[in-house]
Parts: C-alpha cells; sequence; structure tokens
C-alpha cells in the first residue's frame, strides 16, 4: 500500500522535534491568558496584588486544565520574583528544605523574595506541608500551590489560614474555541506555517469533548492534525478529531472530591425523583472508569434507605441489579443499573425504616443497658426456669390472628415509637396494618387473657 504524500516534509520534521502543542501555546502575557479573566481584572486581588508588588501565598484551586500552573508562572514573571516550581508527586521534605534554603539565600543577596509553585499540593501529607509555615510567615517564600481538590479537606489549617484559595473555574466552551483558534493561526508556536483547515463546529467540537481542559483541547487539535497531514488531507474533519480523541476525558478522580459530588448528585436526583438527572449522572460516573460494583453498592443502599417499605421490591432489584452486574461485566453491566437507576427514580420514598433505626441505635447507644424483660428471655435450664425466665410468656401462634398482648421492650422504652410510617407505596398498608395491631393489642391487655381461645394445643413451640 503507497504511504500518504506528506506535503511539507521539512515542516513535519521539524514539528516532530517541538514540544506538545499544549506546552507551545502556554501563555506569555496575560493577555494571551484566556478563559479566567475574572480574576485578572483592576482591582481583583490578583491584579492588585502584581501591580503593588506584594504578591500573597495563594492556592489556586481548579479542574485539570484551567489554568493553574500557567497563572502562577505569569504573576511570578510580572512581578519580578525568583520563581521555582515543583511537584509534590516527585519532591519531599527534602527537597522542600532544599529550596527554602536557596530561597533564603536569593533573598539576603538580592532582597528578592521566591515564588514557590508547588503542583498537586494536596500530595504532600501533614508533616511536609508543616515545613512551609514558618517561611511563609517571615516572608522567606511566597507559596502558591495548585490543586485539583478540595483544599479544606487536603490541606491543613495552619497552612490554609495563611493563604488565600483562588478558584478557577473549568473553561467555557468559547474559551477552549478561541484558544484552539490561535493554536491553529499561529505559524510559530501553533499547527505551523501549513495549518489545516478546521472550521467552527470541528473546534466547537473538541472544546465539548476536552471537558473545559485547556490542555486535552490542544492535545486532540494536534493529534488531529498530525493524523490529517498523514493521510495529506487539507482539513480537519469530526472523524480525524474523534481518532484523536478515543474517548473523551471525563473530569472524575475516584478518590477526590468529583467522586463524592457526583455520587451526590445521583442520589438526589433519585430522591427527588428525576430518572433523566439520574442517568446522566450514573453515565457520568460509569463512562469515567467507575467501579460498577461500587455503583451497585450504592443503589442498594438508596434502595433501602430512600425506597424502603414504600416499595419494598426496589431492594430485591438492587441486589438483582448487583448480581447481574457481576456476572456480565461491563459494559454490558450499564443497562442492568440504568434500569435500577430509573425504577428507583420512580418509586415512592420512603425514609421511615432509615428513620427508625436511627433513633434504635441513638437510644442503645445513649440510654442505660436494660434488662431483657424476664417473659421473652430464653429458659433452656430448669435454673433459669426457677428464676422467672419465660415466665408469662405468650406464644402468638396459639391465639387468635396471632395476636397477643404481650409488651417486648424493657419497662424504661415502654411508650417509645421508632418506627414511624407514611402513608406512600405499599407502607400505607403497612401504616394502617400497624394502627389495628395497636387498637387489637391494646384490647387484649385490657382483658384476664387472649381474646377467644387458643387455635390449638400449645406444641413445637420454639425456644428462643
Amino acid at each position: 500500500m503507497t504511504e500518504p504524500l506528506d506535503l511539507f516534509p521539512e515542516e513535519s520534521r521539524r514539528r516532530a522535534k517541538r514540544p506538545p502543542l499544549a506546552e507551545r501555546m502556554r501563555p506569555r502575557s496575560f493577555e494571551e491568558f484566556l478563559g479566567q479573566e475574572e480574576l485578572l481584572r483592576p482591582g481583583s486581588l490578583l491584579k492588585s496584588a502584581v501591580e503593588r508588588g506584594e504578591l500573597p501565598s495563594v492556592i489556586f484551586w481548579g479542574p485539570p486544565g484551567s489554568g493553574k500552573t500557567t497563572l502562577a508562572r505569569l504573576i511570578a514573571r510580572a512581578s519580578g520574583s525568583h520563581f521555582v516550581a515543583f511537584s509534590a508527586v516527585t519532591s519531599g521534605v527534602k527537597e522542600v528544605r532544599e529550596v527554602i534554603e536557596r530561597a533564603r539565600l536569593e533573598k539576603k543577596a538580592r532582597g528578592v523574595a521566591t515564588l514557590l509553585f508547588v503542583d498537586e499540593i494536596h500530595r504532600f501529607n501533614k508533616a511536609q506541608q508543616d515545613a512551609f509555615l514558618p517561611h511563609v510567615e517571615d516572608g522567606t517564600i511566597v507559596l502558591m500551590g495548585a490543586t485539583t481538590e478540595n483544599p479544606s479537606f487536603e490541606v491543613i489549617n495552619a497552612l490554609l489560614s495563611r493563604m488565600q484559595v483562588i478558584v478557577l473555574p473549568a473553561l467555557s466552551e468559547g474559551a477552549i474555541v478561541e484558544i484552539l483558534k490561535r493554536a491553529a493561526a499561529d505559524p510559530e508556536r501553533g499547527l505551523g506555517a501549513h495549518p489545516p483547515e478546521v472550521a467552527e463546529e470541528t473546534l466547537k467540537l473538541i472544546a465539548r469533548l476536552s471537558g473545559g481542559d485547556a490542555r486535552i483541547a490542544l492535545n486532540i487539535l494536534e493529534g488531529a492534525a498530525m493524523i490529517a497531514a498523514g493521510a495529506g488531507a487539507r482539513a480537519l474533519t469530526e472523524m480525524e478529531v474523534r481518532e484523536a480523541a478515543q474517548r473523551k476525558m471525563l473530569p472524575y478522580d475516584r478518590a477526590g472530591e468529583e467522586h463524592f459530588n457526583i455520587i451526590s448528585a445521583l442520589h438526589k436526583s433519585l430522591r427527588g425523583s428525576d430518572p433523566d438527572a439520574g442517568l446522566y449522572w450514573l453515565a457520568r460516573m460509569l463512562e469515567a472508569g467507575e467501579d460498577p460494583l461500587y455503583v451497585a453498592r450504592r443503589l442498594m443502599r438508596f434502595a433501602s434507605e430512600d425506597v424502603g417499605l414504600a416499595d419494598p421490591e426496589a431492594l430485591r432489584l438492587a441486589v438483582a441489579v448487583k448480581d447481574a452486574v457481576h456476572f456480565l461485566g461491563m459494559p454490558e453491566g450499564n443497562t442492568a443499573l440504568a434500569e435500577l437507576t430509573v425504577y428507583l427514580a420512580l418509586a415512592p420514598k420512603s425514609n421511615s425504616v432509615y428513620l427508625a433505626y436511627e433513633r434504635a441505635s441513638r437510644d442503645a447507644l445513649e440510654k442505660p443497658p436494660y434488662p431483657v424483660p424476664l417473659s421473652i428471655r430464653n429458659a433452656p435450664t430448669p435454673l433459669m426456669k426457677g428464676l422467672g425466665y419465660g415466665k408469662g410468656y405468650e406464644y402468638a401462634h396459639d391465639y387468635e390472628d396471632a395476636i397477643v398482648g404481650q409488651r417486648y421492650l424493657p419497662e424504661e422504652l415502654q411508650d417509645v415509637r421508632y418506627w414511624e410510617g407514611v402513608p406512600r407505596g405499599q407502607e400505607a398498608e403497612l401504616v394502617e396494618r400497624l394502627k389495628r395491631l395497636n387498637a387489637e393489642k391494646a384490647r387484649r391487655r385490657g382483658g384476664a387473657g387472649p381474646e377467644g381461645p387458643p387455635r390449638g394445643p400449645r406444641r413445637g413451640k420454639p425456644s428462643g
């Protein structure tokens, strides 16, 4: 098979030696920094700090590709600070101490503070984060950290209280499109002197596939351009873009905040009886690679906690779906999880069992361990019977409708009611049944014995 003709071989060789497009197009000035203009408007914290030359220690919190590292570099350049960057993934306390010692010497020799940028600062443990504290306080360093995780959970309070938190949202589709246009049109840093033609709709597709991550968007553009060049094509189409993207990079960290945000969104959507929202958040998790059995377990918990007795079938279906996912694997298990999601969203809701257990648990933990009433204790030995164990126990099956007036709670809890059903779904029938049971039990307690004769001789009673 004949190889496609490369129309610009010299440019292709030069392109192969260059850094990735995302690195080449990294903004070199605030004017080139797109998508986060609100952070740099006149009078903003960062803009004012740069103009005054009084940089605060800050944490940039935002998703990947939102501009955290670039913004730190631009601030350092504009302020004239000595800039040092390293990653928390590959550095430890030893490297921190070495950097701080150099920063101390730099300040003593030139009177210039060192702007220390720590990427993924949330990966530092408490001891490593503690190492920054005295040097942030005495001005040896201006600390700028970048994190994709909620700093209130991942950064120690002592350090967090000495820093400003700057939130960078994911870039909008419009901002990503503008970044891509610049890359396509820049002959030096961008796609070169002979870039392929790229329609507006193609750029929008790349922006959507990027999930608000400028780095991913530029990587897709560069990959698609290389595929087109290899095929001798002069224009990028959806086919090249999707081949370059292969699979949408969804922003999802199975151990991070977004993981909990999305599972929370799924729960609340189902609780609010919205099957469409439930399906969307389910797909967000599964398409990002979440363990389907984890999702099945969460839905099983929802079935018992939020649907409960209003539709007991929900829990049975959840157990069946968990088994189906385990048996089928993925992606076939997706449909079973989707079926369960829709069912749970549309099922009548009741959290009465959840609340009932919370009340019972609170009494079990906070009140004294009241003794079991003698009448309902097990009495397997003559000694126990002689002590009154089991005396007065009424075997329900020996009474009409299997209803007795026996009390089963400790004396101190006789008036407590843990379960308070709601009149929704099948639970409404249980609520009415409990009313009838309580009325009949109260009536039978008022008499000398059970209403009506026993239905048969007492035989075969269980010992427990």
